[in-house]
């Protein structure tokens, strides 16, 4: 497989920039300040915690609390693991074979397509940037072949934060299900939608076929915990799964899965405040680059804590991005990240996060350089 492109670009510059203002994931916070919200009970639990091995489908407790977060679907339906990426690869490793096709829409998480494309035939769907990045299910259709096993999916999307329409959703659902097709979605920031009816359900609620993919990374804003999971309806994909895993992390850290329980029973408080804050970071970034229509265009994504925007300067992204981190700090993601072997991605963008909360410093920064070179 290829080089994962945003991993080795966030090698050089994730931890020396000053200003993280690509950043993917929503504020997180101290352990003294999560541990606030445990129950006394759960307080003690945490200070005696056993340091052993931990169940491979994770942590009884932790099922139960990530189950209450679907409509249909139970502690038996769940399995945990080391963050999102490492279900993205178990799901792509159990499900295809060489004989297979695979349809994944762009731009995309890089994971979404490479690990694929390891293993059998892959079509790619664009999103539509003209319609709002809308999902066009004449491209999925158009792109279906005898042997197509999985879809891929990922919304609210990343770069671009579009969220398909409830019909447009359904509709892709009832084409899986005519054709027995699995539906593997990544919903890693479901909850941090910016339109009252734009949330579509998770995928393994709604499906016999639907694989829904979490995290606490995203919209918990809880990366360093490094637990994710794969919920499905299932139980024999999932037993595969976990099969697999043996030869991974095996199980998730105990005190991780711990801490991830108690982020959850107060999750209604840790992502109620992640979204007020990207809700507030959005005026922000209307404000600013309302004030450079010559250099960008700017669209409010439908959801998560990212937006992919155009640059229309003479220089290009790529010198763009170079530049601004290199003389201010302030490090953006260029578009030649998400580059795609499954077909064109837009060249002239660049990826902003918005989820933190030291976004007003970096984008005053950022000002005062468009400004100086500018004038």
């Amino acid at each position: 497989m290829r080089n994962f492109a945003l991993e080795v670009y966030f090698s050089k510059w994730e931890f020396a920039a000053k200003y993280h203002l690509t950043a993917s994931d929503a504020q997180s916070m101290t352990l003294s300040q999560l541990l606030a919200h445990a129950t006394p009970a759960d307080r003690e639990r945490f200070d005696n915690l056993h340091l052993g091995y931990t169940k491979t489908f994770g942590a009884e407790p932790l099922l139960q609390e990530i189950a209450k977060t679907y409509d249909a679907i139970g502690e038996d339906q769940l399995l945990c693991f080391a963050g999102a990426e490492e279900g993205i690869y178990v799901a792509m490793k159990v499900l295809l074979r060489p004989e297979d096709h695979c349809i994944v829409i762009t731009p995309n998480y890089q994971a979404a397509e490479t690990i694929p494309l390891s293993i059998c035939a892959v079509t790619g769907v664009a999103l539509d940037e003209s319609a709002g990045w809308a999902l066009d299910l004449d491209a999925v259709r158009a792109a279906l072949r005898p042997n197509t096993k999985l879809i891929s999916i990922n919304f609210p999307n990343n770069p671009t934060g579009a969220i398909p329409s409830q019909e447009t959703f359904a509709a892709l659902v009832e084409l899986c299900r005519e054709r027995g097709i699995w539906l593997f979605s990544d919903e890693v920031y479901r909850l941090i939608e910016h339109r009252s009816d734009a949330r579509i359900p998770q995928v393994a609620d709604v499906y016999e076929r639907g694989i829904s993919l979490n995290v606490m990374s995203k919209s918990y804003g809880l990366p360093g915990l490094r637990i994710g999971w794969l919920a499905c309806q299932d139980r024999a994909f999932l037993q595969g799964c976990e099969r697999y895993k043996h030869y991974l992390s095996i199980c998730n850290s105990a005190p991780s899965e711990l801490l991830a329980e108690i982020a959850l029973k107060a999750r209604d408080a840790i992502v109620g405040r992640n979204r007020d804050l990207a809700h507030g970071n959005l005026d922000l970034l209307d404000s600013f680059f309302a004030d450079f229509p010559g250099l960008f265009d700017w669209r409010r994504p439908d959801g998560s804590c990212v937006a992919f925007i155009r640059y229309k300067g003479a220089d290009g992204v790529e010198r763009f991005t170079e530049r601004l981190v290199d003389e201010t700090g302030v490090l953006l993601l260029p578009s030649s990240i998400y580059h795609s072997e499954l077909g064109p991605v837009p060249q002239d963008h660049f990826r902003i996060g918005f989820g933190r909360s030291n976004l007003a410093e970096g984008l005053t920064v950022f000002r005062e350089w468009l400004m100086r070179n500018r004038a």
